[in-house]
């Protein structure tokens, strides 16, 4: 049996730190209790992050990563502005709703004194700018604010953590498809 490498150990505290960091909280978690999920003794922690802190800036390096490569891939050759919005909605609901563990933790609202808190939001800033730039695309009327818009759909998108269920929930796809419908009728209804 092969022993684990370094990248392999650091994965495996990444998602047992995002899994303490979601059940108990940032200031809860503690180093030993997410050492002993990864199956590590505590100092080994600290042979891959400095701190919590920058196993926290990690855990939301990682979730963002992923879902910014889902969702760009999801409208790589979709063609239409409205299709490829519904795309980038259906990447980012099944990622956020279905991607396990990451998500969940990086959903839960960053602390104030949390040191790399400016990186996480930078993260956050530079996954937004696909949906930026697929709203700058679209028809609307010349009254509306695409910056608002953009928080607002994906305020409602990331809000569907709270009350969305797995098992009789509509699909992220029908979700997806349901947010862009009612935006676009909302946005002729106004025009």
């Amino acid at each position: 049996m092969s022993k684990p490498t370094s990248a392999n150990r650091r994965e495996q505290l990444l998602e047992a730190a995002a899994a303490c960091f979601y059940r108990e909280g940032f200031e809860a978690a503690s180093m030993r209790t997410i050492a002993e999920e990864a199956g590590m003794r505590t100092a080994s922690i600290y042979y891959h992050f400095d701190s919590k802190d920058a196993l926290l800036v990690a855990v939301h390096e990682t979730a963002l990563a992923r879902i910014r490569k889902a969702t760009s891939a999801a409208v790589e050759g979709v063609a239409g502005p409205w299709q490829r919005l519904e795309s980038a909605c259906t990447a980012h609901l099944e990622m956020l709703l279905t991607g396990g563990t990451f998500f969940k933790a990086v959903m839960r609202q960053v602390p104030s004194k949390v040191e790399g808190r400016d990186m996480i939001f930078k993260l956050r800033d530079e996954y937004e700018t696909i949906f930026t730039d697929l709203i700058a695309v679209l028809e609307l009327p010349s009254a509306t604010d695409r910056d608002t818009l953009r928080l607002m759909l994906l305020g409602a998108m990331n809000w569907t953590f709270t009350w969305w269920r797995p098992r009789s929930g509509p699909s992220p796809g029908s979700l997806a498809t349901t947010f862009v419908n009612n935006l676009r009728t909302g946005l002729d209804i106004a025009s």
